[in-house]
């Protein structure tokens, strides 16, 4: 697979995890924890993210076989629920990318799950091994490499928060809204134009 196949998906990757966006996230849920323990529990959460997103990429493709979807279908509504989630994140909402507050326990729940290994995260990665299951190692070299940067940006969530501020927060979680929305828009395109040509060779 070409580097820029990778280079892609590592991208796509890293704007559905969104780590900027769940700074906010990360510096609620660790408010009341010891500051020299925070940095093993962003470790710890990472990890345990991590091993999820895997075990849904190599288990994503039998899954979708129980369900009987084809490669088209799930394209089609991965780009659509990945545009979905790229409108929240330039149209900010006061509840939060996924309409829950963030919670108190830093066990897995909220910087974990569904933080970063959020349904959106889980679709994306099952969408990816779907469309090319042969190239499953280019598709986990691009997850370790997202995971890899969000990982140092969230270990990093209070000097970002206290350089940057809310507004430049905000700023670049739209930024990176952006972006996803022009891969979103692409990602359904191809399914649609994957479909036409399926239908009229069909008929």
């Amino acid at each position: 697979m070409p580097f820029s196949d990778v280079f892609s998906a590592a991208v796509l990757l890293l704007l559905v995890i969104d780590p900027f966006g769940n700074v906010p996230i990360v510096v609620s849920a660790l408010a009341n924890v010891d500051a020299a323990r925070r940095a093993r529990i962003v470790l710890r959460e990472c990890i345990a993210a991590f091993v999820i997103l895997l075990a849904f990429m190599f288990g994503g493709q039998t899954f979708l076989g129980w369900l009987q979807l084809s490669q088209v279908s799930v394209a089609i509504a991965g780009g659509i629920i990945l545009f979905l989630i790229a409108l929240r994140m330039v149209f900010r909402h006061p509840e939060g990318l996924f309409g829950d507050g963030p919670g108190t326990e830093p066990f897995l729940v909220p910087i974990a799950i569904p933080s970063i290994a959020g349904p959106s995260a889980l679709a994306t990665v099952m969408l990816m091994v779907s469309r090319n299951p042969a190239q499953w190692l280019a598709w986990v070299v691009a997850l370790t490499a997202a995971m890899t940067v969000a990982t140092v940006v969230l270990l990093a969530s209070y000097r970002l928060q206290r350089v940057l501020g809310d507004r430049g927060m905000l700023a670049v979680e739209r930024l990176m809204g952006l972006v996803l929305t022009a891969l979103a828009v692409q990602m359904l395109l191809d399914g649609v134009r994957t479909f036409a040509v399926e239908l009229k060779s069909a008929g």
